[in-house]
């Protein structure tokens, strides 16, 4: 099949005729960013971190909330500047290293992280709203994972980000390109805050519904202490497992990890299944509780599997253990079983049974909501592997 009219063949692809290509080192300088001792933290200059970086595309004064205390001179050799744009350098796992995120505000006395890379723009040809979104196609993020080194975390540099191609619209499409990704970047922030204020009424209704504070109407009966333990029964997950692994497909029985707040797996190998259900899982090493009623594959040691006694609503108790404070026990982990003597209140089974669906509701309406912010993040992800590739034109008059 030919060129479609209009677009021309180079290295990394097809693109409109009228579009450049050029390297990230022929566009930005690279910089490695400062490393200081822990007890310079928390105090003096603002410093962008990874986090920063990595949480999203932009980057303004009121996000800088890390500090450190450096002299003048480290200030002014780790400065930060409108308009620069920083990559994760290193982290745990390939996927996470060159994500970036660009300075849209005016800094003063502002530093970087020696975990993040400052590329400063030699010359005019990137718009600034654009750098928001022009790294984070497809063949780019490929290009940076690849070209990445990994010996225990993953690792790039500026001389390794230098040597991969971008396309670059001119000017006026760059800003249509960005104003398009930017307006559903409002829809999508929006329902983020939206989203946060409902899991900030759910986590109060829960304060005062699990504890007794406020009563539903028609329940007055007095709550009982009982221990944990007296509640649930605390099972190894391996009673229910086989040491046999299988396959994983994303169509069959969803896989749940720990320490990742039970987001299902995309490993290609896990546990069979375990199929007494409902129960609760809980992961040893972030406390996190989900009531589950469906077929699911276990990865982790770290998750385990809490079954009902008699009288017991188990929707209830998962929100419970939620809202109940844990101490850590040993190597950063929290011991499920090390906590059968803690004791709760709880009401009769038919009074646990109404707040648990009153916070089902909840939990209904929030779940919604996600399921709407994850569709708009995936028109989004198409819009740019479109706009940012040039197979849809936002110039009158463009092929």
């Amino acid at each position: 099949m030919g060129i479609k009219k209009g677009y021309k063949q180079i290295e990394i692809g097809v693109i409109p005729e009228d579009w450049e290509c050029a390297s990230l080192g022929g566009l930005f300088k690279f910089k490695n960013g400062l490393n200081k001792g822990k007890e310079f933290f928390g105090y003096g200059t603002p410093i962008i971190n990874y986090s920063d970086v990595y949480q999203k595309p932009e980057i303004r004064v009121e996000d800088i909330l890390g500090k450190v205390y450096l002299s003048p001179k480290e200030i002014k050799l780790f400065e930060v500047q409108k308009g620069d744009v920083f990559f994760t350098r290193t982290s745990e796992t390939p996927e996470e290293v060159g994500i970036s995120s660009v300075v849209i505000e005016d800094v003063n006395n502002t530093v970087f992280s020696g975990f993040v890379l400052r590329a400063r723009s030699l010359n005019e040809k990137l718009d600034l709203d654009y750098k928001k979104y022009c790294f984070s196609t497809q063949y780019i993020r490929n290009e940076i994972v690849s070209k990445c080194t990994f010996t225990t975390r993953a690792l790039t540099n500026g001389k390794l980000l230098s040597k991969i191609q971008i396309p670059i619209p001119p000017l006026p499409e760059q800003q249509a390109i960005a104003s398009a990704l930017s307006d559903i970047d409002g829809l999508i922030n929006l329902l983020v805050k939206l989203i946060d204020k409902k899991k900030n009424i759910k986590l109060g209704a829960m304060q005062e519904l699990l504890t007794g504070k406020k009563r539903l109407e028609g329940f007055t009966g007095k709550w009982m202490e009982k221990n944990i333990g007296d509640l649930l029964n605390y099972e190894q997950p391996w009673k229910y497992v086989t040491s046999q692994l299988l396959p994983y497909n994303s169509s069959s029985i969803p896989v749940l990890t720990a320490n990742k707040a039970f987001i299902l797996g995309s490993t290609s190998e896990t546990h069979n299944c375990y199929t007494n259900l409902p129960v609760i899982i809980f992961d040893d090493f972030t406390t996190d509780t989900k009531y589950v009623n469906f077929k699911f594959k276990i990865r982790s040691s770290a998750i385990k599997i809490l079954t009902p006694r008699n009288d017991v609503s188990l929707k209830f108790i998962s929100n419970l253990i939620q809202i109940t404070p844990f101490t850590i026990i040993d190597h950063k982990r929290y011991y499920i079983s090390e906590y059968q003597n803690i004791t709760v209140k709880v009401p009769n089974y038919k009074e646990q049974t109404a707040i648990a669906t009153t916070l089902s509701d909840m939990d209904s309406e929030i779940e919604a909501l996600e399921q709407k912010l994850n569709k708009y993040k995936n028109i989004k992800q198409g819009m740019m592997q479109e706009l940012l590739t040039g197979r849809i034109r936002l110039i009158e008059g463009a092929v």
